[in-house]
């Protein structure tokens, strides 16, 4: 089956067009910076590009953009996509599975968006654009990254307060990343050569935005993030935990609202708001270089949040085989991994240095051969599970 896989970010699109019996890519882009000065780049399997800016104002346009190039190359004929894969960031307690697309589904999606205003909106503009261009008899498939975190227990997915409040309003953590984090997990299964229902994981998704998850037996038992994605880790521009009375106490020392309290939490703080300069690791690395304090604290409350996770999933978990590394920074920057790493030996984990340095961007392992506790870097391919999920939800009973 030839899928189609849309994943789209906040400001982001990306698509992948693979052809599911054999996982083979035929094509894929990006448009980047939706609603500003931004870029596209499509490639097709033969790697001829077709890059240049764009000013397309939202996801609705910017996915109209992608089915006219894929149009031009003939993916739309009779013997081009046939399904399209949709990646939904939150899909509440109604979908804890890949799903076909309807009417209904699009209503329930959009009841949720509250919770993650940032990526559902984008996602549901993205759904009605392909169902106005392509119609509604090309199938397609939702699949959510809160749904890998269903099989938490209850004492990591509830909070602590009244359960009657907790069930009337569906509050609980529900955990984001999914896609990354079983991908992560399934391919280090692979790569060890070992079933996935014997392994114990600490996955890393560190890019814009973090988390991680503790992963028994192929399976989420805990993750950092909660009721939407602002809770756990420090991240580009999200503060990650916090005391939740800072939110009252600064709506009435700054005199603003909830809304703009959760906007500050939410696009001003993290590496951002530490640094005062970006959210981008990279920018802050170079800044600490040439003597930056700003950065070098966010630098260093950025890994010592990651440690600490670590440390208490060892303790949920009993233990790990691995460590993996996934995401923009976890995938590309070894100074970072260094640095989350560092002070771990007590536990057995001990990363190789010239492994660590070499392994930009490529799948490998990077701790040494002593090590109790292993360290993987996996690039992320979330394409591939939008694509099996899809074929695996047209194909089922």
């Amino acid at each position: 089956m030839k899928v189609l896989a849309i994943n789209c970010g906040s400001s982001t699109l990306k698509f992948h067009v693979i052809e599911t019996e054999g996982e083979r890519k035929l094509a894929s882009g990006i448009v980047d910076k939706i609603g500003d000065t931004g870029k596209t780049e499509f490639i097709v399997e033969n790697g001829e590009r077709t890059a240049g800016d764009n000013t397309l104002v939202n996801h609705d346009a910017a996915t109209r953009r992608v089915l006219y190039w894929l149009k031009v190359q003939g993916f739309l004929e009779h013997d081009g996509i046939e399904a399209i894969g949709h990646r939904v960031v939150h899909g509440g307690d109604r979908f804890v599975e890949p799903i076909v697309i309807t009417d209904e589904v699009i209503d329930v999606i959009e009841s949720l968006s509250d919770l993650a205003p940032l990526h559902n909106k984008p996602s549901l503009k993205a759904i009605r654009a392909a169902r106005a261009v392509l119609g509604p008899r090309m199938p397609m498939v939702a699949t959510f990254d809160t749904a890998f975190h269903r099989t938490m227990p209850d004492q990591a997915s509830q909070y602590a307060i009244p359960l009657e409040l907790a069930q009337e309003h569906k509050i609980r953590r529900y955990g984001f990343h999914g896609l990354a984090h079983r991908y992560m997990a399934e391919r280090y299964a692979e790569i060890a050569s070992k079933p996935i229902g014997q392994v114990r994981l600490i996955t890393l998704q560190l890019g814009n935005g973090c988390s991680a998850t503790a992963i028994e037996g192929g399976r989420s038992v805990d993750t950092s993030m909660g009721f939407t994605p602002l809770e756990g880790l420090i991240m580009g521009t999200r503060c990650g935990d916090i005391d939740p009375s800072l939110g009252g106490f600064l709506a009435d020392r700054e005199g603003i609202n909830i809304d703009e309290v959760e906007n500050l939490f939410n696009k001003r703080s993290g590496l951002l708001g530490i640094s005062g300069l970006s959210h981008d690791m990279r920018e802050l690395l170079k800044a600490e270089s040439l003597g930056n304090a700003k950065a070098s604290l966010a630098i260093e409350m950025f890994c010592y949040r990651v440690r600490k996770y670590i440390g208490s999933y060892l303790a949920a978990l009993g233990g790990a085989d691995a460590i993996i590394f996934g995401g923009g920074i976890g995938e590309n920057s070894a100074e970072i991994r260094a640095r989350i790493c560092s002070g771990m030996e007590w536990c057995g984990l001990i990363v190789n240095a010239e492994r660590n340095n070499a392994a930009t961007g490529s799948e490998m392992r990077i701790s040494s051969d002593e090590a109790k506790i292993h360290a993987y870097v996996i690039p992320v391919d979330e394409a591939v599970i939008i694509a099996r999920d899809t074929a695996s939800c047209l194909s089922g009973p």
